[in-house]
C-alpha cells in the first residue's frame, strides 16, 4: 500500500457530532420548536441534501417567522467548530511515518471544507486535498479519483479509498481500480461490496 485516500465528512470529520452541537446552539439562537432539530437531520440526509432546499422546507413546515436565508447563514458557522472522528490524528501520523501517502477527496464548497479541515487539525497531516468545487468534479465521477491518484503520484492498484458513503466512497472509487474500505457511520450498504469494512479508523492500519 502506497497511498490512502479518505473521504472527509463522516470519515475523518465527525459530522454527526459537529452538526449535533451546532443544532443545539442554532435552536437556541433562533428560539426554534423542539421538533426542528430531528426534522433538520432527516431532511439533511447526512449532508447529501442542499441546505438551500432544507431551510425553506423547515420554515414552511414549522410556520417559522425566520427567513430561510438567516437559517442558512447560521448553518455555515458549523465548520469552524468541527471535530474529528476518534483516532484520526494518530492514524494519519502513523501512515505517513510508514511512508504511505495520504489524501482527502471530498465533495463540497472550498471555503467550508477548508475551514472544517483546519478546525479538525488535519491540513498539516495530509499530502493532498481534492475538493469537488475547486476541481469541477464530484464523487462518484471516476475522474475525481483518478485526479487524486495522479496528484499523489500513485497507481490505483497501490491505494485504498476509505469512506462512509456506499456510492461515493465504495462504488465510485472501485470504478477506477481502487480498493474500497467502508466505515459505517452513515448510509448503509445496498448493492455495494467493499473490499474491507472497518470497525473504526484504526483498522486502516491493517490494510495492505
Amino acid at each position: 500500500m502506497k497511498a490512502v485516500l479518505f473521504d472527509l465528512d463522516g470519515t475523518l470529520h465527525d459530522r454527526a457530532a459537529t452538526i449535533g452541537a451546532w443544532l443545539d446552539g442554532h435552536v437556541q439562537r433562533f428560539d426554534l420548536p423542539a421538533g426542528y432539530g430531528p426534522r433538520f437531520l432527516e431532511l439533511d440526509d447526512f449532508g447529501y441534501r442542499p441546505k438551500a432546499e432544507v431551510m425553506p422546507l423547515l420554515v414552511q413546515e414549522f410556520g417559522l417567522s425566520h427567513h430561510p436565508d438567516a437559517l442558512f447563514a447560521d448553518f455555515w458557522t458549523h465548520p469552524d467548530s468541527a471535530v474529528t472522528m476518534p483516532h484520526v490524528h494518530d492514524v494519519l501520523r502513523m501512515l505517513r511515518a510508514n511512508g504511505v501517502r495520504v489524501g482527502v477527496v471530498t465533495n463540497g464548497w472550498v471555503d467550508a471544507q477548508t475551514r472544517c479541515l483546519n478546525a479538525c487539525g488535519l491540513t498539516d497531516l495530509l499530502d493532498d486535498i481534492v475538493i469537488s468545487r475547486e476541481v469541477g468534479l464530484s464523487k462518484p465521477d471516476p475522474r475525481i479519483y483518478t485526479l487524486a491518484l495522479e496528484r499523489l503520484g500513485v497507481a490505483a492498484a497501490d491505494a485504498w479509498f476509505v469512506g462512509d458513503s456506499p456510492r461515493n466512497d465504495v462504488w465510485g472509487s472501485q470504478q477506477v481500480g481502487l480498493q474500497a474500505a467502508y466505515l459505517p457511520t452513515g448510509h448503509v450498504l445496498t448493492d455495494e461490496v467493499p473490499d474491507a469494512t472497518l470497525r473504526d479508523l484504526r483498522d486502516v492500519l491493517t490494510l495492505s
